[in-house]
């Protein structure tokens, strides 16, 4: 069977247009956002694309060096789950992650079948372990036979371990926050408020994303940029004068001292699914006001999270907010 030239354009164009949301998604969802967080990401992934194809057709028509699809399909398989878990920004959850991994599995074996000889290509050295007798087949064959089942039963093992956790209750974990918050007698409009300390080195407004070239810079140093000195006074408030670590850990990841003694235990701002799924303004009504001012959709277990406000001022919670995502390497979600 033969694929028309002109209808295997038809593939590139379906998988530009189903990467437009994505794009959306890696742009912070709005054009303004677009050239600051997920713009780098973005241009990095369209060029690993462009890479991969290159080099293909480089090994493939230069080099004269036929790769079996058997090969390509985990190499392509890998690549995709490099570009969304690791280089796509803001991370995403594990639920959309094996969405996508399940979209990207079913293209790449369409791929891999779109013709009868690419399909003879990828299937033929898995007939050939399956039915032949020689001693590679062989070894092969029991060693798939043995591992895959014992990675498959290693995994439903540790499912359907007993767990000694609470039960599952219907509970938000991120619950909507209200349109407003009074703070030391001041009203805070969450949807249009920004963080004041987000101060790029020229005193202005520093954008959502742009913060990354200060990510593994040290803030403690004497000439510091502007913007590391408010992460500076926000790590002197999260260790110093609130002692949020002893909950939230020094890597704030969840497992500080205290931790344990907590039902829930303390957020893991470490895990892509906590502060880089929420906007500066979320993060800064949950430490303000913490567990006592929770909705009741966020019940049954609420938060041991005290409200700050009674031991910080504004601009201590807003400093302490700069550092979490400076020191997780996070991005907080926009409005846009």
């Amino acid at each position: 069977m033969k694929i028309n030239h002109r209808f295997s354009i038809i593939f590139p164009i379906i998988a530009v247009i189903l990467a437009i949301p994505m794009a959306v998604w890696a742009g912070g969802g709005g054009g303004g956002q677009f050239y600051s967080a997920g713009y780098y990401a973005l241009v990095i992934e369209t060029g690993l694309v462009i890479g991969a194809i290159f080099l293909g057709w480089l090994i493939k028509e230069k080099m004269g060096i036929h790769i079996p699809k058997l090969i390509q399909f985990p190499f392509l398989w890998a690549m995709c789950y490099v570009a969304l878990r690791v280089i796509l920004q803001p991370p995403i959850p594990f639920s959309l992650l094996a969405m996508y991994m399940g979209v990207c599995t079913i293209a790449i074996l369409l791929y891999c079948s779109l013709t009868v000889d690419s399909w003879k290509d990828f299937s033929h050295p898995i007939a050939v372990m399956l039915r032949e007798d020689h001693a590679k087949a062989k070894l092969s064959r029991y060693a798939t036979f043995l591992i895959v089942p014992g990675l498959i039963a290693a995994q439903t093992y540790n499912q359907m371990l007993p767990s000694f956790g609470e039960p599952i209750e219907l509970r938000t974990v991120h619950p909507a926050p209200p349109a407003s918050i009074n703070v030391h007698k001041k009203l805070v409009t969450l949807q249009t408020a920004e963080n004041p300390f987000r101060i790029g080195d020229d005193g202005e407004y520093l954008k959502v994303g742009d913060e990354s070239k200060y990510f593994g810079q040290n803030a403690w140093v004497d000439d510091a940029p502007k913007f590391l000195q408010q992460v500076k006074e926000g790590g002197i408030v999260f260790f110093g004068t609130a002692g949020c670590f002893f909950c939230h850990g020094d890597n704030l990841d969840g497992k500080g001292p205290f931790s344990f003694a907590f039902n829930p235990i303390p957020a893991n701002f470490a895990d892509p699914g906590t502060i880089s799924q929420l906007q500066e303004t979320f993060v800064f009504w949950r430490v303000a006001k913490g567990g006592p001012d929770l909705s009741r959709e966020a019940f049954p277990w609420a938060s041991a999270m005290p409200p700050w406000e009674k031991h910080l001022v504004t601009n201590e919670i807003w400093k302490v907010i700069i550092f979490e995502y400076w020191h997780t390497g996070f991005f907080p979600r926009t409005w846009e």
